[in-house]
């Protein structure tokens, strides 16, 4: 299953990669990855005229898109515009982190999963 990380380098900039979770077939249920350990979760809702200036993230973790769109952009000028079904790994948590709005107007919905504390 493909997911996109967000994470910062060696001089505090950020960046994105696209990394492929592997997945084990497992027969009438379907594939399964191995399992992840985390921490806890939060639900977030964020209003259509959403905006978040550049900020690192607060700890790392991952965001599922449930509803509404997100773009997202890195320090190194990339953007990405991510809808509901993806997930985001976050781990910019040092350097010049990230901003993040919502490009359409929506409500978006989010689940957001922790990995440490």
């Amino acid at each position: 299953m493909k997911i996109t990380r967000l994470y910062s380098d060696i001089n505090g900039e950020s960046h994105f990669e696209d990394i492929e979770i592997p997945l084990k077939d497992t027969g009438g249920i379907g594939t399964l990855s191995d399992i992840i350990p985390v921490t806890g979760m939060i639900l977030r809702e964020n209003p259509g005229d959403y905006f978040y200036d550049w900020h690192p993230a607060p700890r790392k973790q991952y965001i599922v898109m449930l509803e509404g769109m997100l773009v997202v952009e890195v320090s190194d000028g990339e953007k990405r515009t991510f809808p509901p079904g993806d997930i985001l790994l976050v781990e910019d948590t040092e350097g010049k982190g990230h901003k993040s709005w919502v490009p359409d107007g929506n409500p978006r919905k989010s689940l957001f999963i922790t990995i440490g504390d």
